[in-house]
């Protein structure tokens, strides 16, 4: 199952601004779980809400991206603040094996969890031995 999904945050026929715009963002700690039928991907995006979360595919490359919203209450500003992007980004190239129509995201307490299921001739599965 190797080169399933592939980090791709570097793209040469990115744009300067586009560019600059990657390397403002924070890049999310992911953990890959394969599964007999599928992968999960975990990100941890702290901060990041359903409405601030945009997760896209296109052309296999699939993207995630996600603004920080930090609450403050009304009246106070941050005289520190140990995060210095305000949005997470990361992107992957996905494999032929994956089912890309099949895709399905959660976020719950700024973890993203994706299933990719894999595609049916790519699943795993037990073959019975017969005895002659």
């Amino acid at each position: 199952m190797n080169n399933v999904v592939r980090s791709s945050n570097h793209s040469p026929l990115q744009q300067r601004g586009e560019e600059k715009r990657e390397r403002d963002a924070l890049l999310p700690a992911v953990d890959i779980i394969e599964e007999s039928n599928a992968l999960k991907l975990v990100a941890d995006m702290p901060g990041v809400t359903p409405e601030t979360l945009n997760v896209e595919l296109d052309n296999n490359v699939l993207s995630l991206e996600g603004e920080i919203a930090l609450d403050m209450p009304e009246g106070l500003s941050p005289l520190h603040a140990e995060i210095r992007g305000k949005r997470f980004a990361r992107r992957f190239n996905l494999s032929h094996e994956v089912n890309s129509d099949a895709i399905t995201a959660t976020i719950v307490n700024g973890v993203l969890t994706l299933t990719l299921p894999k595609k049916d001739n790519h699943r795993t599965r037990r073959i019975e031995v017969q005895v002659a």
